[in-house]
């Protein structure tokens, strides 16, 4: 790495920080800071879609898995495409009506007013856990560019990120994850789409050289293994319906138009980020076989190959688009503190103002959290997985009832959610421990399951009561 290069970066860090300070003094409210006014167009929509689900994972973390089993790996962004599309066609302008009838600011404020407040409670703690965990899983992926970049050790790369991230979120909410969110699109689209592709090609041939160098099933689109990529299409598709950043997108739209048009142009700049991602992933396979950590591969490809200032501004897109879903996760979870628990069950009464200057502190001590997890779990696909499993296996029926069914039952949803919550950590902590037989399965199908057969359980048991009695 050069000075140029160097600067480049840290001219971007400080970008980031002064748009944050910006928002800061621009936002005027609660619904400012939470939910950018309720009035971004198509475009910005489009982009906050991008900005939350195409970061470290979609980028560094296909890259780093296509690196070890191939164009497999480009699974973990076409879920994300399927996801969006059936959300963006079926749920996106339903949300933003409904949002803006009944003024949500969260999905547990639509949790609440469906069900009942115990059911909202642990419906706010899954999704603060899935989102905490969103938010670490970028910070490793942010930690480990600047890693490689700057030599320092991972906890160095983890503060500085992670303070970078915490301070511009913190001051200037959702504003100023709109306008970042802005330049990080673009820098994206330029360094690993219009840039990075054409170096792979350049320096590791067309996709028939690549099918020369590579062993055969790093052409398999099943090798990653067919069952797990159903779960991750399964729980990736169910989170995009339950997860609260897919309802404040819906709610910060103009109307309901916006809404689902935002979503389906996000799905057409998803697809070239799944091609990408995994094609210089495969690539990298070729030129630099030995790299040891897979985290690193999309560093070391740019950092080896590119000219300097080429470099810088490539790696600059790359860490935008770390940073970028970093911020989004870390200010819906503050969004659960602040909305969720504390003004809805402590200070009802609170002003705008009060509020606003809560959400920051909360946006800073979720961000700490985040790079806590980030520090004791660095691999990058595994605790987004978790994070997604966490929040589709637990919401995802209680969700759909509440949105379409004409009678709900707030005792069947709350165990619903609670045991299969419960179920998911309790699975995935055995798993990790050692535990071998049927702990093998991904979580999220024994989750699922429980959360359908508690709900329906619990449903027909107080239908057979209410029976009796009436009878």
């Amino acid at each position: 790495m050069t000075g140029l290069d160097t600067s480049i970066i840290f001219l971007y860090l400080a970008l980031m920080l002064a748009l944050g300070f910006y928002a800061n003094y621009r936002q005027e409210g609660i619904e400012d800071y939470f939910l950018a006014g309720r009035r971004q167009n198509t475009f910005s929509i489009a982009c906050l879609w991008m900005a939350s689900w195409v970061g470290g994972a979609a980028v560094i973390g296909t890259s780093a898995r296509a690196y070890e089993i191939g164009i497999s790996a480009s699974w973990y962004v076409l879920a994300q495409a399927i996801g969006l599309f059936l959300f963006g066609i079926f749920f996106a302008a339903r949300v933003k009506k409904l949002g803006d009838e009944q003024q949500y600011l969260t999905y547990p404020d639509f949790i609440a007013d469906k069900f009942d407040s115990r059911t909202q409670v642990v419906a706010t703690l899954t999704t603060a856990l899935a989102f905490i965990a969103f938010a670490a899983g970028q910070l490793v992926a942010a930690s480990s560019i600047i890693q490689v970049l700057l030599g320092w050790e991972y906890w160095q790369a983890l503060l500085l990120s992670g303070g970078i991230v915490i301070v511009y979120t913190a001051s200037g909410g959702y504003l100023a994850v709109t306008y970042t969110d802005w330049v990080q699109f673009f820098l994206l689209l330029i360094g690993v789409l219009i840039i990075g592709v054409p170096m792979a090609i350049i320096h590791a041939g067309t996709p028939a050289d690549l099918q020369m160098a590579l062993p055969e099933s790093f052409f398999d689109m099943g090798a990653w293994g067919w069952s797990t990529i159903l779960a991750l299409v399964v729980s990736m598709g169910m989170s995009f319906f339950v997860a609260m950043d897919s309802f404040t997108r819906c709610f910060a739209a103009k109307n309901p138009k916006t809404a689902r048009n935002g979503a389906l142009l996000a799905v057409l700049f998803i697809l070239p980020i799944a091609v990408a991602s995994a094609w210089l992933g495969t690539a990298s396979a070729v030129l630099f076989p030995d790299v040891a950590n897979s985290n690193n591969i999309l560093t070391t490809f740019v950092v080896e190959l590119f000219p300097t200032g080429l470099r810088g501004l490539v790696l600059v897109g790359i860490l935008a688009a770390v940073m970028s879903t970093a911020d989004i996760c870390i200010l819906t979870a503050s969004a659960n503190v602040t909305q969720d628990i504390y003004h809805r069950y402590f200070k009802p009464g609170m002003s705008h103002q009060r509020m606003l200057r809560l959400g920051m502190v909360a946006s800073a001590c979720v961000g700490v959290l985040a790079m806590m997890m980030a520090w004791k779990m660095q691999d990058i696909i595994d605790i987004l997985l978790l994070g997604f499993t966490i929040n589709g296996a637990a919401l995802f029926l209680p969700t759909m009832v509440a949105m379409l069914a004409k009678r709900v039952d707030t005792s069947a949803a709350f165990w619903s959610i609670l045991l299969s919550l419960i179920t998911v950590i309790a699975w995935k902590s055995a798993a990790q421990a050692g535990a071998g037989g049927f702990f093998r399965i991904e979580p999220l199908w024994p989750g699922l399951a429980l959360s359908i057969l508690v709900y329906f359980l619990v449903y027909w048991r107080r239908v057979g009561v209410q029976s009796v009695k009436t009878a």
